[in-house]
């Protein structure tokens, strides 16, 4: 390449990406961690948990409890911080959930967005045909809930979800539940591009709910029918796109390394020729090595000038982007990073699951789960623990506590043994506690802060515990 790149041309950052080839081996291998441990732990700390339990559950369907709401925005906070807040040339978008219904025809979700169902005619379950250990010949093996080997044959299933606008039930009414969030990036490029006067390359950015009807969901949350994705459409002159793919790639995979996950556990896969998307002239998966198998984090696609293509034809509206500085017009090509919120939120879960042995002072050896999240994503910053429920301790534990949360999420835990406390707040990988003693009311208005990772304790005066939090917390 030569020294001075175009405009228009990015550098690729430096990268030291684990890229694998189409047919890579996708075995887990020994994890630190099982997936019944970590949905174990998700209950029980009201993380996460299944949807409508009382009546039974929906299959498919978690809600997030208070700290899985304040992981799963600190995930999104951090995406929007590196998609959004930090560039020039990437702007955000909310787009609706129901779009008219032509978007879809003309994405070709109405036609081919389907998975092969098939199923069993001894107990009546439905699975995904391609989901199936297939036998010798070719065709699938024991049915995985009753082991018979009656199958139906395998039929096209639309993955979209319908509903109707109105108070009609009939076709003219009929409009779907977006089974992503790109389309409307498209849909609404040119309104977009002309309000927040950006020039190409330039991208929009989205974080919003999408529904895939799932024959099969499962692994936890990591297959879902209701979901959040993020999702950005970088815009780009055709010619520059395979460099701004590279370039995306590598962005991404620092994106997760920055927020700690270990790059042992992360890898590049490219499709292969026969699995590329329709629109696809190129296609990356980073890939995550959860405790059932290495599987897809986020997609990276160059797909071309195809959307804007379709739209403009469905539609009959001009797409194209007028280049003033070349005086030429064109249809972008598109560079999609695509990622999904529940997922990621998964893969940091397990990313920073730890279990230890620790000796206490008194020699007595004890477990301890601890999750080393970072910083920027711990659902909660510092805890602060009066050492009993003494009614000398609390005021001055209320006063510490006020003075932290206009900075950051705190809570104020006074159940149980410190010991204890200190074990709960290690399990949901708060940074620093910051214990209120008698001495702390009685002489010196100084806690004692103890660090997550190190488990060392250091005083500070309370005057100064901002301060020194804030040179410690790094997000």
């Amino acid at each position: 390449m030569p020294d001075t790149l175009p405009d228009d041309l990015p550098e690729v950052p430096p990268a030291d990406i684990n890229r694998v080839e189409p047919d890579a081996d996708t075995t887990a291998g020994p994890h630190d961690v099982s997936m019944e441990t970590i949905v174990e732990l998700c209950k029980r700390r009201g993380i996460v948990f299944q949807s409508s339990e009382i009546y039974g559950g929906l299959r498919g369907a978690w809600d997030y409890g208070p700290l899985g709401v304040a992981l799963k925005d600190n995930v999104k906070a951090a995406w929007r911080r590196a998609m959004v807040q930090l560039r020039d040339d990437v702007v955000p978008l909310d787009a609706s959930i129901l779009m008219h219904p032509r978007v879809w025809e003309a994405s070709g979700h109405v036609e081919g967005f389907t998975d092969p169902l098939i199923e069993c005619r001894n107990c009546n379950q439905r699975f995904r045909a391609d989901h199936l250990e297939l036998e010798a010949d070719g065709t699938p093996g024991a049915c995985p809930n009753c082991g018979a080997r009656d199958w139906s044959h395998p039929k096209a299933f639309n993955l979209m979800f319908r509903t109707f606008v109105g108070p009609t039930e009939d076709t003219a009414a009929q409009v779907w539940l977006r089974p992503e969030t790109a389309q409307a990036m498209f849909v609404d490029f040119a309104t977009v591009q002309l309000t927040s006067r950006q020039k190409v390359p330039f991208g929009i950015a989205q974080i919003g709910k999408s529904f895939r009807n799932e024959i099969t969901p499962r692994n936890f949350i990591f297959r879902v029918r209701e979901f959040e994705q993020m999702e950005m459409e970088f815009f780009v002159r055709p010619g520059t796109d395979e460099r701004w793919h590279d370039y995306w790639i590598a962005q991404r995979w620092n994106w997760y390394l920055g927020l700690g996950m270990r790059p042992e556990n992360l890898r590049v896969r490219d499709h292969a020729k026969d699995e590329l998307s329709h629109y696809s002239r190129g296609t990356v998966d980073v890939e995550y090595r959860f405790p059932f198998a290495w599987s897809e984090l986020e997609g990276i696609a160059n797909r071309g000038d195809f959307d804007l293509t379709r739209h403009s034809e469905y539609s009959g509206k001009d797409l194209s982007y007028f280049d003033a500085e070349r005086e030429e017009r064109y249809l972008p090509y598109v560079i999609e990073p695509a990622a999904g919120v529940d997922r990621t939120t998964l893969a940091f879960l397990c990313d920073a699951y730890r279990e230890e042995q620790v000796t206490s002072q008194s020699g007595k050896t004890d477990r301890r789960v601890v999750l080393r999240l970072a910083h920027a994503l711990a659902p909660v910053k510092v805890a602060v623990l009066p050492l009993s429920r003494n009614e000398a301790l609390v005021p001055t534990a209320r006063e510490v506590s006020a003075l932290l949360k206009p900075r950051w999420a705190v809570q104020y835990d006074d159940a149980g043994s410190i010991g204890k406390r200190y074990r709960r707040q290690d399990e949901v990988g708060t940074p620093f506690c910051v214990t209120v003693d008698f001495e702390t009311v009685e002489s010196d208005r100084a806690v004692t802060v103890r660090d997550r990772d190190s488990m060392t304790q250091e005083r500070v005066a309370i005057d100064r515990l901002t301060g020194y939090l804030e040179e410690r917390l790094q997000f």
